[in-house]
């Protein structure tokens, strides 16, 4: 089997539109979550989210094409360019059908859907954008980043929920891994903040209202967590066998030796532990090593009660009393929750705590909770020594997929 590395990445977010910002911003315990100004959200029981700012779209696309474009499209692009020009490719490093595209996005083009709709309702069927279907359909932020980069291997978007971009990245892998590519660009992209969104999950009661300090408001493994933040953004990384990047001279940025992926067939919202603790003993299996060689998990934790006390039992569940030792941060204390962009961004951030020997905090960690008694990294960065880590992402539906990652 071919080996699978990383030699590019992405990103935009609420703590940072390129990768070291990001890291910059959760390697110091810096949270992007704010108070939303806009009056729709005022009688909403959330009035707080992780929005991207200073975007400027048109480093990335002319005028015309904005137009063209859902705004989890423009997020997906941009964070896929990063990722190449990091990579540093040029016309002739790829033969471009040995390039896939697994781009995917748990929500989609909700932006576009609404819009339309109030033109539908108020002045009628006519009114309608003949662009809406290529604007709002998940599978469009693949699909534009083909059109744009010229790459015309397989293309695969996932919809997932919050397990979308480990998805994305794991099928990947697999992908290079057993031949079929070279090379694929991998992750999520997500835009939907609006009322709408913002109303159905809070009739759900899952996101926090923690509104007058929203810095505050994401408290994973916190005895005070009321629910996860909304967040918007896009994580991306290229992938590429191992030979290919050593004979262009890439920079190798980590190791992808591992991916588990299950169903829980539990429940559509409340998760099953033992799903969890499946798709991470796979992930292990198939990197062929033991639960005592990992040093780092980026917990998926959203700050959710049963979804942070069901992570904690899959991880006891699969460590064992190495549970006690490994060291776990839940970065969406700091970054909020970017759905089906997560997992891009968190596997940027577990590829950064290797690279660099620094792990970052989960912050907003003050009450302890007798069900979550890990190490966390409570508040504060540490140094710590990396090999091997594990970045989680479970979502609705009981979907879950673990990621693997080695330090090269």
């Amino acid at each position: 089997m071919r080996r699978v590395v990383v030699t590019g990445y992405g990103v935009i977010s609420p703590s940072g539109n390129d990768a070291e910002s990001l890291w910059n911003n959760v390697l110091n315990g810096k949270s992007g979550i704010k108070r939303l100004s806009d009056p729709a959200f005022a009688a909403l029981p959330s009035q707080i989210a992780g929005t991207v700012e200073h975007f400027n779209a048109s480093d990335y696309f002319d005028v015309k094409e904005l137009n063209k474009y859902d705004l989890f499209v423009q997020y997906a692009y941009a964070a896929a360019k990063q990722a190449l020009d990091m990579a540093n490719i040029e016309e002739t490093s790829f033969a471009k059908d040995r390039v896939g595209i697994y781009v995917g996005s748990g929500i989609g083009g909700i932006g576009t859907i609404l819009k339309n709709h109030e033109q539908f309702i108020s002045k009628g069927s006519k009114r309608v954008s003949p662009f809406m279907v290529p604007m709002m359909i998940s599978n469009m932020a693949a699909g534009i980043i083909a059109i744009k980069t010229g790459f015309k291997g397989p293309s695969f978007s996932p919809v997932a929920a919050c397990a979308t971009s480990n998805q994305a990245i794991g099928e990947g892998f697999l992908s290079i891994k057993h031949g079929y590519t070279d090379a694929v660009i991998a992750g999520g992209a997500e835009a939907s903040i609006n009322e709408f969104a913002f109303s159905g999950f809070s009739n759900m009661k899952a996101m926090s209202t923690h509104n007058e300090h929203p810095q505050q408001a994401s408290r994973p493994f916190d005895k005070r967590r009321d629910g996860f933040v909304m967040s918007e953004g896009a994580g991306i990384l290229l992938l590429e066998e191992m030979e290919h990047a050593q004979q262009r001279g890439a920079h190798i940025l980590g190791e992808i030796v591992g991916y588990g992926a299950t169903t829980d067939a539990f429940h559509i919202t409340s998760p099953d532990y033992n799903g969890a603790a499946k798709a991470m003993k796979l992930a292990l299996d198939m990197a062929g090593i033991l639960p005592a060689q990992i040093d780092y998990i980026n917990a998926h934790a959203t700050g959710t009660a049963e979804g942070d006390k069901s992570e904690t039992k899959a991880i006891k569940a699969v460590f064992h009393t190495d549970a006690y030792r490994v060291k776990v941060s839940a970065t969406k204390s700091m970054t909020g929750h970017l759905f089906g962009a997560a997992g891009g961004i968190e596997a940027i951030i577990t590829l950064k705590a290797m690279q660099t020997g620094k792990i970052p905090p989960t912050i907003n960690l003050t009450a302890e909770d007798e069900e979550c008694d890990l190490d966390y990294v409570p508040n504060q960065a540490i140094d710590s020594d990396v090999s091997y880590a594990i970045s989680n992402g479970f979502g609705f539906g009981g979907h879950n997929a673990s990621i693997l990652f080695k330090r090269v």
